[in-house]
């Protein structure tokens, strides 16, 4: 079972919940519609990873940088950031076809995590940036989300059992694109400007 690691100890996640559409101009930015209720769908644990590949199986891949949580306890206790690889050919034959997405989001190595570092228990603005060779790409925050944490959170609960140590992933801002092996992703996630946690990856083939 692949691990990611909260505040230096590792933990084995059960599975990875991801939200999609969360965010109104990459909505757009896809040719996609404003879903009328919260696109969920869910990765593996095999999904688990902490390199990003350029490609997988011969298939190209995309990035999404997502402010991820782990869940612990009934709440989410700890922010990553995330990066939802995306076989962005085969998604949108799926979709055209109105099939599951499992192919396009599910495979091993799909979900790259930062380490999680523990949040505070107060409300406040959580930000993401995600940088391609010191160029500024992605970038937002809650207050753009369609779907707050809170409601995402709650939402899952109604259909799925979450277990300690579940991440769920909240969806990407607009500026995703292909990725090519050899350029450095710089992934960081903020609590009110400040930076929680930064991590660098190297895409490889």
């Amino acid at each position: 079972m692949n691990q990611i690691t909260l505040d230096g100890s590792s933990i084995t996640p059960n599975k990875v919940v991801c939200v999609g559409r969360n965010y109104v101009e990459h909505i757009h930015e896809l040719g996609n519609e404003v879903p009328n209720e919260m696109v969920l769908f869910v990765k593996p644990n095999s999904a688990i990873s902490s390199s990003l590949l350029a490609s997988h199986n011969g298939d190209e891949l995309h990035y999404e940088g997502e402010i991820s949580f782990l869940y612990q306890n009934g709440k989410f206790s700890a922010v990553a950031f995330g990066i939802d690889l995306t076989k962005r050919s085969i998604q949108n034959v799926l979709k055209s076809k109105s099939l599951p997405w499992e192919r396009s989001k599910a495979f091993n190595g799909s979900a790259v995590f930062s380490e999680f570092v523990s949040l505070q228990p107060e409300a406040s603005l959580l930000g993401l940036t995600l940088s391609i060779n010191n160029t500024l790409i992605q970038e937002g925050d809650t207050q753009l989300m369609l779907y707050k944490p809170d409601e995402i959170l709650a939402e899952i609960q109604t259909f799925m059992a979450l277990t300690n140590g579940d991440i769920v992933m909240t969806g990407t801002p607009k500026g995703v694109g292909k990725i090519i092996a050899g350029d450095v992703y710089i992934g960081t996630v903020t609590q009110n400007g400040k930076t929680l946690v930064s991590q660098q990856w190297t895409a490889s083939v």
